[in-house]
């Protein structure tokens, strides 16, 4: 059987998530930034429509492996399992997503108030690698208990001391009645690139990634920003302009009566409830938010 070398491939290889929540997450972002794709029923491959792109369905865990192999250009995963896997890639962007933090958890009723109340006992995770890592950095040796799911239950059945998993909103803690006595790091969804595409001319692949990049750095901006409008007297302008200084400059338009002025601005979404209060307060009205679709920054 023929292969095909990494660098003899006409198109861009993007691995993405084959399933469960974060697949359907990452394919609507991907179709926001223009690379839709049709997926077939158990299909492994798809093309884009309108770039030489083709997309790889793999497991989240994979994608590391097989970006650092040279086997897809691009991959979208979690940057826990990029830390796991322990591979050299290139990080080309944050996704903004799937926001979680790896947590070092024991029982509520526990009388360890720190790592080192942890040496000499049994850690169980997924996380391996990160866990000898950053319990050897701070001089603890533990006998850990590699897992590849239900870690959480662990404690309960004997099996572990503590735990170390992925914490996203604590519920599943409390139903176990855990409790996080630290946190090892916090990680989201990312685009990492494999080492040694910027120096591949075939096909225009680095070119083709450097676009992806910007088509999807475009998207995740947008979605961090709002625009705000709204009217403001012309003599508290200065201070609008100071509560809403834009991401250059916001744009100030004349209106019909000369007392008046509307202004335009893009604000971080998580702080207009705050900001546009603060814009009251000094007078203005007419304040209306309006979600970004895309942008170029």
């Amino acid at each position: 059987m023929t292969t095909i070398a990494a660098d003899d491939r006409e198109s861009l290889r993007l691995g993405v998530p084959s399933k469960g929540r974060l697949a359907e997450i990452v394919a609507e972002l991907l179709a926001a930034a223009g690379l839709a794709f049709r997926r077939t029923e158990r299909s492994l491959f798809a093309r884009c429509r309108d770039m030489p792109v083709e997309v790889v369905f793999l497991r989240t865990d994979d994608i590391p492996v097989l970006v650092a192999e040279g086997a897809i250009d691009l991959g979208i995963t979690g940057s826990d399992l990029v830390a796991e896997s322990g591979r050299h890639l290139v990080h080309r962007l944050d996704l903004g997503i799937g926001s979680c933090r790896l947590a070092l958890c024991v029982a509520d009723d526990a009388p360890v108030t720190g790592p080192a109340g942890l040496d000499g006992a049994r850690v169980a995770t997924s996380f391996p690698r990160i866990t000898r890592g950053w319990l050897s950095e701070r001089g603890v040796t533990c006998h850990l208990v590699e897992l590849s799911g239900s870690v959480e239950i662990m404690i309960q059945l004997g099996i572990a001391d503590a735990i170390v998993d992925l914490v996203e909103t604590g519920s599943t803690l409390a139903a176990n009645r855990l409790r996080v006595l630290t946190d090892l790091g916090r990680y989201q969804t990312v685009l990492v690139q494999r080492p040694g595409l910027a120096a591949t001319p075939l096909a225009d692949r680095p070119a083709i990634a450097d676009r992806i990049v910007r088509r999807l750095e475009g998207i995740v901006i947008a979605r961090s920003y709002s625009l705000l409008e709204y009217n403001v007297p012309r003599s508290r302008l200065a201070e609008a302009e100071a509560i809403t200084p834009g991401f250059n400059s916001p744009t100030v338009s004349a209106l019909e009566d000369p007392a008046w002025c509307a202004v335009r601005a893009m604000v971080r979404r998580g702080e207009v409830h705050g900001i546009m209060e603060r814009l009251e307060a000094i007078g203005a009205s007419a304040v209306i938010e309006t979600q970004i679709a895309n942008c170029r920054l």
